[in-house]
């Protein structure tokens, strides 16, 4: 049978929560017996992709509301590495995010962008009571062309 492993954790809309999460994602990649990577660099990149996303939705999905909270849910099958952020907001369209080429010394504006280089699938979409990033990592190797589906 498949090791599988499913971590959900619901944190207050703080940003004092964010070093934490991503040291458990951080763990968690580097205890993965079957990736044939590098593990110290997926569990850096883990860390990176989950910080940026769970910031992303305390801010501008639950606009800074410290009423709300943000779901996260990391699961690891054989095959792939799954990571959901759930905020409470209104959304946006993801695909209407200027790329990277804009100022490069502003400080904002480059966590989708930075995690649709290091994800192997990027999909964000709307729910009844707020919007899911949902970001995958394969473990086997990466296919020739990352996908990135987006939906409102």
């Amino acid at each position: 049978m498949p090791d599988k492993i499913e971590v959900n954790i619901r944190i207050p809309n703080k940003t004092r929560y964010l070093s934490l999460i991503g040291q458990i994602g951080e763990n968690l990649a580097l205890a993965l017996d079957k990736y044939g990577g590098d593990r110290e660099e997926l569990a850096y990149h883990i860390n990176l992709v989950l910080t940026e996303a769970i910031a992303n939705a305390m801010i501008h999905g639950n606009v800074k509301d410290p009423a709300k909270d943000v779901h996260i849910t990391i699961g690891v099958d054989n095959e792939c590495l799954r990571i959901r952020v759930r905020d409470q907001g209104q959304g946006f369209d993801i695909n209407s995010l200027p790329g990277p080429e804009g100022n490069a010394l502003d400080d904002h504006g480059r966590g989708i962008h930075i995690i649709r280089c290091l994800m192997d699938e990027v999909t964000y979409r709307r729910l009844d009571d707020g919007n899911v990033l949902e970001m995958v990592k394969c473990l086997s190797p990466v296919p020739s062309s990352k996908r990135d589906t987006s939906s409102e």
